[in-house]
């Protein structure tokens, strides 16, 4: 699992940008369009770290 969750992690915060954009162009409330986009930072910065190697 470990090889594969940053490919996880990063496919998911994709849905999430398209789900943001798609909430956005649908006027849905701006809480929900926030809520969405912060969750799709978090799992994009979560892959990425991932994806860092280690210092120890």
């Amino acid at each position: 699992m470990g090889a594969a969750l940053p490919t996880l992690l990063l496919i998911l915060a994709g849905v999430l940008v398209g789900g943001t954009w798609s909430l956005y162009r649908q006027g849905a409330p701006k809480a929900a369009v926030l809520v969405t986009a912060a969750l799709a930072v978090l799992a994009t910065v979560a892959g990425v770290l991932r994806l860092l190697p280690e210092n120890g």
